[in-house]
């Protein structure tokens, strides 16, 4: 599937995203993910939804949904980089991953630590105190 606005892309063709630039950001820029390593991405890759957003032929976002395709969904790794920030591609963005056919009638949770606003005007909500638990990574 293809978005586009002005001059910027979002696709799903997972042939179009560029590794490098996606690993750099999540194992060198974003909070939640310090060195993770290549392999780790590639692989969340293959198991998700995943929307790359574009000027044209250069990744300048990125975004993905972990699902069951049934019931829940899992919103992850949503960046655009710093150099093009301040457009409303990062909004954008989360309108496209929120209205995919495969998405927008499930149960949508992410993890964030400075985006609440964004997401609240979205619908999503601190979940009810004592109802997630979470099982950390091993070591």
């Amino acid at each position: 599937m293809e978005w586009t606005r002005d001059s910027f892309v979002i696709s799903t063709d997972r042939d179009r995203l560029d590794l490098d630039v996606i690993h750099k950001f999540l194992s060198e820029e974003a909070y939640w993910s310090p060195g993770v390593p290549r392999e780790r991405v590639e692989r969340s890759i293959e198991h998700s939804i995943c929307f790359g957003l574009y000027e044209g032929a250069h990744q300048i976002g990125f975004a993905r949904a972990v699902t069951d395709h049934a019931a829940f969904a899992w919103l992850a790794d949503v960046f655009v980089l710093p150099g093009h920030r301040g457009k409303g591609l990062g909004v954008w963005l989360v309108e496209t991953v929120l209205s995919h056919p495969d998405l927008r009638q499930l149960r949508l949770m992410l993890g964030t630590a400075d985006a609440h606003t964004l997401y609240e005007r979205y619908g999503f909500r601190p979940p009810e105190p004592g109802r997630i638990m979470e099982r950390p990574r091993p070591g």
